[in-house]
């Protein structure tokens, strides 16, 4: 038996195949995803001694990270040890003098000022002593060293970063035309090479200025032209990793914002 085709006038085929072709499809945004990351560093300057963690390694609040040497710190304290311990015993003196009628409440102030300075300097030692050994603020992965045992940090140079979990964000970049469609809290669909097909993010910052195209976004379309900087948060930043580039269509706003509104 032979099957015949339902046939077609030219001109409606024409028109089915122009609306097949005229499906609409969600604009797309070139972006990468960035870190805040947390620097940690000695006060003063030093030489790193010892180092417990390794790039990668993850890491919980108070985790011990590395330690700088303490020679300087504890000759410091050696030396206001012995002056508290002077001013310990002048303080006595001058109290006993005080009861006797031998001395005067003058040198009686002088030396209970002396011993609060002496024991404030003490402290003040102690802590420094204590911050040669850094431990982590945060718990999170360790994503770059900058100095290894033996090498000299300056003060206040980070020695390691670490980054929390919660500290990564998606940055992309959208023309004029789009800005209307983005509100604070809008809800994007993120999608990157070997990612997972269901990643979102939430817009947290909208830029108030144009700037031009980045040159890591290579579009030779959008190059030359003036977009706003968008950053939002992913909902699940470990399914990401920092440097990543990614593409995020725009989605529906959360049904509280859509009511605000």
């Amino acid at each position: 038996m032979t099957t015949h085709r339902p046939w077609l006038p030219p001109v409606l085929l024409v028109v089915v195949i122009a609306l097949a072709g005229c499906q609409p499809t969600t604009p797309t945004y070139q972006g990468w995803v960035e870190a805040n990351l947390i620097f940690v560093g000695p006060d003063e300057a030093g030489r790193v001694e010892t180092l417990s963690v390794r790039e990668g390694d993850r890491v919980a609040a108070s985790a011990p990270l590395f330690t700088v040497d303490d020679a300087l710190q504890r000759a410091e304290l050696n030396m206001y040890e012995a002056q508290l311990e002077n001013a310990q015993t002048a303080y006595e003196r001058a109290r006993t003098l005080l009861k006797t009628q031998a001395g005067t409440q003058k040198t009686f102030d002088e030396a209970e000022a002396a011993l609060r300075t002496a024991r404030a300097r003490l402290v003040t030692a102690q802590t420094h002593l204590a911050r040669r050994v850094l431990v982590s603020p945060v718990a999170g992965t360790v994503q770059q060293i900058y100095f290894r045992p033996g090498e000299m940090v300056a003060a206040g140079k980070p020695v390691l970063a670490i980054l929390p979990p919660g500290n990564l964000k998606i940055r992309f970049f959208v023309p004029q035309e789009t800005l209307p469609r983005l509100a604070f809290g809008d809800t994007v669909r993120v999608s990157c090479d070997g990612c997972a097909a269901d990643l979102t993010a939430r817009v947290s910052f909208i830029a108030r200025t144009a700037e031009f195209t980045p040159p890591v976004i290579y579009s030779l379309q959008e190059r030359d032209k003036l977009v706003f900087m968008i950053e939002a948060l992913p909902d699940r930043p470990e399914a990401l990793r920092v440097g990543q580039p990614i593409d995020v269509a725009l989605g529906a706003r959360p049904a509280a914002a859509t009511a605000a509104r």
